[in-house]
């Protein structure tokens, strides 16, 4: 499908278009490799989130930097499947960490069966992950994508003891952000370089547009969590606060808090003493302090980061894609 074609719709939409037929070739290695013949809990449980409405985000990455290097294979697809099965995986049990009861809209799977099934079927996500990327027989792609794995579960592990404490400053937040998001979009189009045996300065250029994306479209979604729409997150507003998540906005608002505004933030985060208003008084507090604001100065810095690597990349269709699948993550907030 050419531009014109997809000039009414949305840059993760024409990403779909141009790349439909190797999502659908991706879309068949889920489902195959989801299927077992021994647990049928498995797919019942992975399809209720990959089929789920998802937007396929990560997997399209890799596939679209593969393809603007100028893949021709099939590898990219098995990658494209990697990188779905890592983030269901992860999903299934950030939700049971969370003790979430909506994903994307609907009912999550701990809420649904059981957290040992969420649990569980995640932790066969992951070993079939680790045997698609396997499949194309490069150890660079192994290394990129363990790493990464890794990684996210340290960023997750890293935010049970940041979350909820208030010394908790930027660089920390920046470092949880780095690993439970984007640590998965900088490998997934990394690795779709690699496979196209691109140069090097290519695939450093791709590693860190994902790597920019990644941390904007958490930003994004941490901001969103007090001023978005609950279909636009897929979560209700202000869960980020019931869960005493300690995420951007907050982290700016605690740093100019006086006393009083202090002792507000260690009994409703610290000591999850939260009263009926709560919601609403820290709101007034994001506002007063302009938190929300700088937070959203933030996000739109590393989308501009994401795109300005892009100019080491080749022109191509996908690479203008790319560009404007950045200021779309951003203008989720207008």
């Amino acid at each position: 499908m050419s531009l014109d074609q997809t000039a009414a719709t949305k840059p993760h939409e024409q990403l779909a278009s141009y790349l439909a037929t190797d999502m659908d070739a991706v879309n068949v290695l889920i489902r195959e490799r989801m299927a077992s013949d021994h647990a049928p809990r498995i797919p019942e449980v992975t399809a209720h989130l990959v089929e789920a409405g998802g937007k396929r985000l990560r997997p399209m990455l890799t596939l679209a930097a593969a393809r603007l290097c100028g893949y021709e294979g099939v590898f990219h697809q098995y990658l494209a499947a990697t990188v779905e099965f890592i983030h269901t995986a992860t999903l299934l049990h950030d939700d049971v960490v969370d003790e979430s009861g909506q994903r994307r809209g609907r009912p999550t799977a701990n809420l649904l069966w059981d957290n040992k099934s969420s649990v569980l079927v995640g932790d066969y996500l992951f070993a079939r992950s680790f045997q698609l990327m396997v499949a194309t027989g490069s150890l660079r792609v192994l290394d990129i994508l363990s790493n990464a794995s890794a990684t996210i579960a340290e960023g997750e592990v890293l935010q049970l003891t940041a979350a909820q404490d208030l010394a908790t400053n930027e660089d920390i937040y920046l470092k949880v952000v780095r690993g439970k998001t984007a640590a998965l979009f900088s490998a997934a189009t990394e690795v779709g370089g690699v496979i196209a045996q691109a140069d090097e300065t290519v695939v450093q250029a791709l590693f860190t547009y994902g790597d920019a994306l990644g941390v904007s479209f958490q930003i994004v979604d941490d901001l969103l969590d007090y001023g978005g729409s609950g279909g636009a997150i897929g979560k209700n507003i202000g869960d980020d606060f019931r869960e005493r998540k300690l995420t951007l906005p907050l982290i700016k608002a605690v740093a100019k808090a006086n006393s009083e505004e202090r002792q507000f933030w260690e009994r409703v985060i610290e000591k999850g003493d939260q009263r009926d208003g709560d919601l609403e008084h820290a709101i007034t507090l994001l506002h007063k302090h302009d938190a929300l604001e700088a937070t959203r100065a933030e996000a739109m810095a590393w989308a501009a980061k994401a795109k300005a690597s892009l100019d080491t990349v080749p022109e191509h269709d996908l690479t203008t894609m790319l560009r404007d699948l950045a200021d779309y993550v951003v203008a989720r907030l207008n």
